[in-house]
């Protein structure tokens, strides 16, 4: 994988990667949780960047089945889709997520 130089010439410090997927879920559930407790629309990547979440061992996947296992488990619906404002997607579209009425009232 190449990595785009910062615009000082720097290279920038890859993200902190988990060991194993559940410790990384342990670490990750608790900031979506609280991002569906408050009833906002929001990306996986605002909740990941706003509390610097590490990736998982295998982000292609891992993301994912945690939005999934969200949903499950009654605390995120899907709202919609919007722009991504990952670095590195160039505004592709993603999946946006609303907290249920039952992760508001954080009974989920």
């Amino acid at each position: 994988m190449s990595v785009q130089p910062a615009l000082d010439g720097s290279i920038p410090e890859p993200p902190a990667r988990a060991v194993d997927y559940e410790t990384w879920l342990d670490e990750v559930w608790p900031a979506f949780v609280a991002a569906a407790a408050t009833g906002r629309t929001f990306t996986t990547y605002e909740v990941v960047d706003q509390h610097k979440l590490p990736n998982p061992p295998n982000p292609k996947a891992h993301w994912g089945n945690l939005m999934w296992l969200l949903k499950e488990a009654g605390y995120i619906r899907t709202a919609g889709w919007a722009c991504s404002t990952r670095p590195t997607t160039h505004h592709s579209g993603v999946r946006t997520w609303r907290g249920t009425v039952a992760a508001r009232r954080e009974t989920a």
